[in-house]
């Protein structure tokens, strides 16, 4: 269990970039839930919906899977045999507390946890590819590629899951989700201060697309059928399929 996020409660005299560093990590679980709307539906969603689309002796990729939500979500949903899931983070704190939030003894599935660029993991016979508010964090020169290379690792009939924040071409409607997103924080304990300190922390390094943006860099990584199968305000979730 994490511990309560009041990492921005006080003022900061300097505001750095974002990073997920040890105190993010010893916070990261309570962030999720205050933060983003749908959080928890979202990760309930993905072990359903890899029952659906793991198969025997294949992998599953989590690709920026932080303390491992999205792999436990997996591991609980699915008995196929000689499948390996291969959570994969960049940040050293994640990965540590990731490896001690999940239980490795699972009958059915391994977990291989990987600190490792994303960008520099081979993905090959996979069934099921995570991005849980993963690419928002890449730069967005790298993201068609990075998506290439998983419609690539994929075996057919495979699918990818990318959860993201967007944005809204409709200007008008983006300052409406935007504000209501504030308020959904302000209603789990956020103060001004709090969510101000922490959105100029992300403005540099969260960088989020449309919907359509998205669904058009789907399909330009040749993926087949792409859908929006989830959206709660200003977040949401996109199933792509090979």
């Amino acid at each position: 269990m994490s511990d309560r996020d009041m990492l921005f409660l006080d003022p900061i005299d300097k505001l750095g970039d974002w990073t997920f560093d040890k105190r993010v990590a010893e916070v990261f679980h309570d962030m999720m839930q205050r933060s983003v709307p749908g959080y928890s539906n979202i990760i309930s969603m993905i072990g359903m919906l890899a029952e659906r689309f793991v198969e025997p002796d294949s992998q599953v990729y989590d690709l920026g899977c932080s303390l491992g939500d999205a792999t436990l979500s997996v591991c609980r949903n699915i008995q196929v045999p000689g499948c390996t899931i291969i959570a994969v983070d960049n940040s050293p704190a994640m990965v540590e507390r990731c490896r001690r939030h999940i239980d490795s003894c699972y009958e059915y599935t391994s977990v291989n946890i990987i600190e490792a660029d994303i960008r520099d993991v081979d993905i090959n016979n996979a069934s099921l590819v995570v991005l849980n508010f993963t690419l928002q964090f890449l730069e967005r020169p790298a993201r068609l590629n990075l998506l290439k290379k998983i419609w690539q690792g994929l075996n057919p009939g495979g699918a990818l899951i990318l959860s993201e924040k967007f944005s809204f071409e409709d200007a008008e409607v983006n300052e409406l989700l935007f504000n209501m997103h504030h308020d959904f924080k302000r209603s789990n304990g956020y103060s001004e201060l709090e969510i101000s300190q922490k959105r100029s922390m992300l403005k540099n390094v969260m960088l989020i697309d449309s919907v359509e943006t998205h669904k058009a860099r789907l399909k330009q990584a040749f993926f087949s059928h792409v859908e929006l199968w989830f959206q709660y305000l200003n977040f949401g979730s996109l199933l792509a399929l090979k």
